[in-house]
């Protein structure tokens, strides 16, 4: 049975759900019919953009800037705070709202998730159908618009939901890429930011087409695992599931913001090495061993990104840990400024648990380094009885890595 995929993303969802509060109470101007901006300060005119409205884009004001540049763009433009309370209950009710269609849902974010509909698929007309009844009732109940993409596969689906806003259903199947997307300019392909598009001109790589029809080899000697991967994107290969909100409670995992964003990979792998520790420590701790990682990056300008692997057999260690979030790092990032990273683990087992062995096993698994096993023992009753910080890394003590770093400037 092929899959059916949506990726649903609400239109400038922080703007957007501000409007619709204004609106319920009293306001006379709808923001998303006017140049309008979600910030910080409005007096002090500080932060950042988080949000803009469709005219705002018009003056070329960007998410992410800072809110002053906007003024500078548009003196007229409207302004109004952002309420992150507010954005969770309407994300919440959204999600709710989603559940009574299936629970096959995974939330990637505030204001966008994917459904599995491959399971009720035979219940409408066809997956457009479904999407529009979803769509539509989406705005006659919360005032609110969104658009969905379909595919057979969660990076197309979300490549169609990226297509002309707001309010549409827009499909992208495997047979339809060689129209829809390949046309695309290259910076519009999921995960290739600046850098990457820079690299791309510089090897006459203007569109996703012109990616697709590119010597893999080529990319991969210029780009290495981010190249492979934005490679595969552009022939619309990606394998990743649906992961549910049930799979996902069952998970383990950690993140941090950065006190400075991190710039290079050594510094970003300083985190997600501590992020390792912090997420094998409480995996020891409940029992339990993860066959799933995935790593998160949430850049500079807010957009965030996120990759996962299967382990090839169940682990609490913190270098396995550390490992497959670094390969999902080398995949996934853009050389673009960090602001958050976080690794999660799932599809969690008893750590007791025996492992199944396939056929192909040579060798049974070994046991990590006895050694290793005590020295995570000891450092983890040092940390119970001191604190967390009493024993860190060298490799963790480099100007710059995150929360250690900050740690020192407290002592």
């Amino acid at each position: 049975m092929t899959p059916i995929i949506f990726h649903i993303d609400v239109n400038s969802a922080y703007l957007s759900w501000t409007a619709v509060e204004q609106l319920k109470n009293g306001a006379k101007q709808d923001m998303r019919l006017v140049p309008a901006i979600i910030g910080g300060d409005q007096k002090a005119r500080r932060g950042v953009v988080l949000a803009k409205s469709i005219p705002a884009k018009k003056y070329g004001i960007r998410t992410g800037e800072p809110v002053a540049n906007a003024f500078r763009k548009c003196p007229n433009l409207v302004m109004a705070p952002p309420d992150h309370k507010m954005y969770r209950e309407k994300s919440a009710r959204l999600m709710e709202y989603l559940k009574t269609f299936t629970t096959e849902i995974e939330q990637v974010s505030v204001d966008e998730c994917y459904m599995d509909f491959t399971g009720i698929a035979w219940k409408y007309p066809s997956p457009v159908d479904a999407a529009l009844v979803i769509k539509d009732g989406i705005k006659a109940q919360f005032g609110f618009t969104v658009n969905i993409g379909i595919s057979s596969n969660k990076l197309l689906a979300k490549m169609a939901s990226d297509f002309e806003k707001p309010d549409k259903v827009h499909t992208l199947f495997p047979e339809e890429i060689r129209v829809k997307m390949w046309p695309l300019p290259i910076g519009e392909l999921y995960m290739a930011g600046r850098s990457s598009v820079e690299t791309f001109k510089k090897l006459e790589i203007y569109t996703i087409g012109d990616l697709a029809q590119a010597d893999q080899g080529l990319i991969s000697l210029h780009m290495k695992s981010h190249g492979r991967m934005l490679w595969e994107f552009a022939n619309g290969i990606d394998d990743s599931r649906v992961q549910s909100e049930q799979a996902e409670a069952k998970g383990i995992g950690n993140s941090t913001t950065l006190s400075e964003n991190a710039e290079t990979a050594e510094t970003a792998k300083a985190v997600l090495h501590e992020l390792a520790e912090s997420v094998g420590r409480r995996l020891r701790k409940a029992g339990q061993k993860a066959n799933m990682v995935s790593m998160e990056i949430k850049y500079h300008d807010f957009q965030r990104v996120s990759h996962q692997k299967q382990l090839d057999k169940p682990s609490s260690e913190d270098e396995v840990l550390y490992k497959a979030a670094c390969q999902l790092f080398d995949e996934t990032w853009d050389g673009e400024p960090i602001r958050l990273l976080g690794i999660r683990t799932a599809k969690l087992v008893v750590a007791s648990e025996p492992v199944q062995l396939s056929i192909f096993d040579i060798e049974m698994p070994k046991p990590p380094d006895e050694k290793h096993q005590k020295l995570n023992l000891a450092m983890e009753e040092i940390r119970a009885k001191y604190g967390k910080d009493a024993v860190v890394k060298a490799s963790l003590m480099k100007k710059g890595t995150g929360r250690t770093e900050k740690n020192k400037k407290r002592q």
